[in-house]
């Protein structure tokens, strides 16, 4: 027996086939865009000059939304979730820190990633230094590391500075395993002198770059508890634009304000001048927000400057119970008093992140900001950060003062969900393109986030006028849980609505409530037929092309008064037996077949409309109806028209279309019926997938090329979960099983459809995973398969309404539709751009607001801080910090402040801890000369200090010479022209004397002083001159030396031989 099936089947041709068919290097499954927020979104982030938000996800994916409702998708190597996520702002890079401790470099202009940086600690904290290249890393040791971009190679560049614990902590003896860096702050005004280590055991120490070491220390040991309480540090942020004040939060609920040395203390400066430390004893203040009450950590907390009293301090805890304290905002500032002047925001979910955007342009002078949060589920949360801030101000004046509510950010349908969908690409139909205009139309949609929602007025939605659908080269459709129908251009991979149908007849144009379960659209004669849950099947016929343009465009929150009256003709009802699963029309005789989920399947005349009968389909296991189609087959030399029938247990049977009677009573079922997904009637010249409707398939003109000495065959395609089968339409019209291809799945399949090129078809399969496969037609062959990261889908459950939606257009584009949160566009062809614009609603990084902005590290404006309520203890001289126009408190220039660090950080400063670290490569055996080992002068006393201070002293020095050379000859220039009043002369020559003093010079007049520079520049290259004499030398000893150790090893290795 087995021997006679195997030979049956090695001898079965191929029915119908073609060798040309469908082949790998035509199809490309790929996910072309993605639209919405994506799931598992676990980390924000924001770019405040480029107004670019990042989203990170624990599978590794990095959303980005830009202006102009422009979006971007970033897919790590590797599926890990992401740890720290922070931009160099304005520099086009954003730094993702995964769980691996893995850096990755993302160049957001190309969309690349650019470098891994291998970190192998465990990252604690990670911080970039504001507007600058350089970052911070904090590990689990307790030890700081500095990194640095390349800009050239957009890499990361390990630097040879660090922070050792023992220097920065102390005694982690006492405390081992609570050292682990919680956060690093560069202090405001000074962030390229000093940074703030906070340590898990609550120790905190502002750190002095130059001088690299401790100046000031708190915390600790020191911190007050009750009952030797452990708390851990677990968030903490600056809450003064001076430095001087940092707010830390606990494990345990507590939220501590310490006071830090500010930039402009005086004292600050003798401390470092006696090598002395400062601390603090307590903190000055504690916040009780009530989450030591609940038990609730900390998780995040933010200060958002604002000029006067608005200085605000957002706090985020960390459970997973939804609570009234779990976020909330209070007025944080110097004029704040004991009185704690808060508000509790009462997001639906417990949140894992939080943001402050702003929305803010040129054209609107008004504050537009967003405070973002980012709920467990993925969903964001935006507040109206303005509402937020005039609520504080003002709730103790007018306690009647409104909360501000929360918008959940979704996708830009009603508050509905798609129970179905149609996509027609590539309209057959079109007659005009709107390249020119469509990219300016992405412009005037609304946002998805909330950034420039409020400048538009809500105007855009009523801007548009709907002439046809001729006019769009893609068409969505969507039929919603409330009953409602919407249109939507699809040209650029973004949701522009064009139509909505709510109404349920010509008289009634509520809506119906009903979910729809069926859509069928065609084009070419205007028509649209819809099934709800009832087993209402409604025929809407479209008024001819081009519809009138006086009514603007409807609003998705409803129809007007009007209805549709511009666009639909009549609207014609039919109830039928069951939910609507199927619905097809048989072209030629204008009928429709419907097929419902109680096993009827109903035959009804468009024209009348009048039902004709309904026939009910018995089986065994379940009786839902998937799909119908209308075909002719022959019997002994004799055409016969059917309806084919596919029920939900992989069943299939065959009916006389214009009676509705069975042609054969039994029906042909697999061994092991699984639920079916759907049903195709393949290699048919006018097949109903092929010709019957050419906006959902191709034209009929252009069949497939089949050999005429093959015999043509009908096909019938049956997919399940499990398998799909390939019959033989003339025998399951029979009732006669006759399997020609069958394929089991190794995993569960979703869903599934056809894709048609103009030779050949193939079969899109969707797995639960994410799993795209492409195979060929029939012979079910594999011929590519991709895995779309975040994509999940599942079959809804018996009576249920899935939250996901899947179509495809008749050439394999597919739309796939994630709840409310995100959409994914995905291409299966091979070099098919199906979508207008791609390049440019991608486009994130504007480059023009890089030449705008091409300083880095500016210092803030600073305001003079007032000594008012509970913070009037911590600076008790604050005039230092009011500007000056002296020399003292000159602005330095960010280039040199750049090459100033650069100088710092390259240098070793701690070498004795740098051997020990497994990061950094050393090599011993390599002695480089440097021109700063070469003692050509005699012999002074060294200067006391770091060997940081070494190098920058010179580096100073070199500066202020050059400086100096420069005025002097701008002064000589000067001299040569005539003067034009003798005070300003008598002024600036006052200036350069005090300069020539300050350095040394003689009085001796302009000239003597140019001669002197000169002189000294000569003195200097006399110098390198022998140091480049001195370094000769060296080598030849070296090389000296090198042969006289090889001759005496020579000699020693012949006396041992002579032994």
């Amino acid at each position: 027996m087995f021997v006679k099936k195997f030979v049956e089947k090695a001898s079965l041709k191929k029915p119908g086939g073609n060798l040309d068919g469908l082949k790998c290097d035509d199809v490309s499954p790929r996910l072309a865009f993605h639209y919405g927020i994506p799931t598992g979104s676990i980390l924000l982030a924001y770019d405040s000059i480029q107004k670019i938000l990042a989203v990170s996800t624990i599978d590794g994916r990095i959303k980005l939304y830009g202006k102009d409702n422009t979006q971007a998708l970033l897919e790590s190597t590797g599926t890990v979730p992401s740890k720290f996520l922070q931009f160099i702002d304005n520099q086009g890079i954003l730094l993702n820190v995964n769980t691996n401790n893995h850096i990755e470099v993302w160049d957001i202009d190309r969309k690349l990633l650019s470098h891994v940086h291998v970190h192998k600690e465990e990252i604690t904290s990670f911080t970039v230094m504001h507007r600058s290249i350089y970052m911070y890393v904090g590990d689990s040791v307790g030890n700081i590391s500095v990194l640095k971009l390349d800009q050239g190679t957009c890499s990361i560049v390990q630097m040879k500075y660090n922070i050792p614990v023992a220097a920065s902590h102390g005694n982690t003896a006492e405390v081992a395993g609570d050292t682990a860096v919680m956060c690093i702050l560069p202090q405001p005004t000074a962030e390229s002198k000093r940074v703030l280590i906070i340590y898990r055991d609550g120790f905190i120490a502002l750190w002095a770059i130059q001088e690299s070491k401790a100046i000031f220390t708190t915390g600790g040991t020191m911190l007050p508890s009750v009952c030797h309480e452990t708390k851990k540090v677990t968030a903490a942020c600056w809450a003064c634009p001076f430095g001087s004040k940092v707010v830390v939060g606990y494990s345990n609920g507590d939220i501590f304000i310490w006071s830090v040395l500010p930039t402009t203390d005086l004292k600050t400066e003798l401390a470092l001048d006696k090598e002395l430390c400062t601390t603090q004893s307590a903190p000055i203040c504690k916040l009780n927000l009530g989450y030591k009450v609940d038990k609730i950590a900390i998780a995040s907390l933010k200060w958002a400057y604002a000029d006067g009293k608005a200085s605000r301090l957002y706090v985020m805890g960390a459970s997973d119970i939804v609570s009234a304290n779990l976020v909330q905002v209070t007025i944080m500032n110097e004029h704040t008093e004991s009185r704690t002047t808060k508000l509790g925001l009462h997001p639906p979910e417990s949140c894992i992140g939080m943001e402050i955007i702003s929305s803010s342009n040129e054209q609107s002078k008004n504050k537009q900001d967003s405070f973002l949060l980012l709920g467990k589920s993925g969903h964001i949360y935006a507040y109206d950060d303005c509402s937020i801030e005039k609520y504080l101000l003002q709730c103790q004046s007018r306690p009647s003062l409104t909360l501000p509510k929360e918008v959940m950010v979704k996708l830009p349908f009603p508050d509905s969900s798609i129970t179905i969908a149609k996509f027609i690409a590539n309209n057959s139909y079109l007659l005009c393109s709107a390249d020119e205009d469509g990219f300016e139309v992405t412009k005037n949609i609304p946002s998805f986030l909330p950034f420039e929602t409020k400048q538009k007025d809500g105007t855009q939605w009523n801007s548009s006028h709907f002439s046809g659908f001729s006019k769009i080269k893609n068409l969505y459709i969507t039929g919603h849980s409330n009953g409602a129908i919407y249109f939507w251009d699809v040209s650029c991979p973004f949701l522009l609505p064009v139509i909505s149908l709510t109404q349920q007849s010509e008289d009634d144009l509520s809506l119906s409530g009903i979910p729809l379960t069926a859509l069928y659209f065609e084009g070419n004669s205007q028509l649209l037929i819809s099934g709800d849950q009832s087993g209402m099947v409604r025929v809407f016929k479209f008024k001819p092309e081009p519809f009138t343009t006086g009514s603007s465009f409807m609003s998705l929150q409803g129809s007007s008064k009007k209805g549709s009256n511009h666009v639909i003709h009549s609207v014609k009802l039919v109830k039928v037996n069951g939910a609507v699963l199927s619905i097809n029309i048989n072209r030629s005789s204008r009928q429709l077949a419907i097929g419902s989920d109680q096993g009827y399947v109903s035959l009804i005349d468009i024209e009348g409309p009048n039902l004709l009968y309904q026939k009910h389909i018995a089986s065994e296991l379940c009786t839902g109806v998937i799909s119908v189609q209308f075909e002719t087959c022959s019997f002994h030399g004799f055409d016969k028209n059917v309806l084919v029938v596919a029920t939900k247990d992989s069943s299939v049977l065959a009916l006389e279309s214009d009676t509705g009677n069975t042609i054969s009573s039994s029906m042909v079922c697999p061994k092991k019926p699984s639920r079916a997904l759907f049903m195709q009637i393949l290699e048919g010249h006018d097949t109903s997938g092929r010709g019957s409707n050419k906006l959902e398939g191709p034209d009929s003109s252009k069949g497939h090329s089949i050999d005429d000495v093959i015999p043509k065959q009908l096909l019938i395609l049956i997919c399940s979960e499990k398998a799909a089968y390939v019959y033989s339409l003339v025998h399951a019209v029979q009732g006669i099983k006759k399997v020609h291809y069958k394929k089991k799945f190794q995993s569960s399949c979703c869903w599934a459809s056809i894709l048609y090129t103009p030779d050949n078809t193939g079969l899109i399969l969707l797995f639960s995973s994410g799993k795209i496969e492409i195979r060929s037609l029939p012979e079910l062959s594999l011929l590519k398969e991709t895995s779309i990261r975040g994509l999940t889908f599942s079959t809804p459950k018996l009576k249920s309404i899935s939250e996901s939606s899947v179509c495809s257009s008749w050439d394999g584009e597919l739309i796939m539709v994630n709840g409310d949160q995100e959409i994914f566009f995905v291409s299966v062809l091979q070099e098919k751009q199906m979508y207008r614009h791609l390049d440019s609603v991608s486009q994130i990084f504007k480059k023009d607001l890089v030449i705008a902005d091409q300083g880095l590290i500016s210092a803030p404006v600073m305001h003079k801080e007032k000594k008012k309520g509970i913070f009037s203890s911590v600076i008790k001289d604050i005039k230092g910090s009011k500007a000056k126009h002296g020399p003292d408190t000159e602005a330095e220039d960010p280039r040199e402040i750049v090459e100033e660090l650069d100088m710092i950080f390259s240098v070793d400063n701690f070498p004795s801890h740098t051997e020990n670290r497994e990061n950094v490569a050393t090599e011993e055996d390599d002695v480089d000369l440097d021109i700063d080992d070469i003692d050509i002068e005699d012999p002074v006393e060294k200067p006391k200090g770091h060997p940081v201070m070494a190098v920058l002293n010179k580096q100073k020095l070199t500066s202020k010479f050059q400086a100096l050379k420069g005025k002097l000859k701008q002064m000589k220039v000067k001299n040569e022209k005539t003067p034009a009043n003798e005070e300003p002369q008598d002024e600036k020559a006052g200036a350069v004397a005090q300069i020539k003093k300050k350095y040394g010079f003689t009085l001796s007049g302009e000239s003597s002083e140019a001669k002197m520079a000169v002189s000294k520049l000569n003195e200097n290259l006399r110098k390198l001159q022998g140091i480049s004499m001195k370094t000769t030398e060296m080598q030849d000893t070296a090389q000296s030396f090198s042969s006289m150790a090889k001759e005496v090893l020579r000699s020693a290795e012949n006396d041992r031989r002579l032994l």
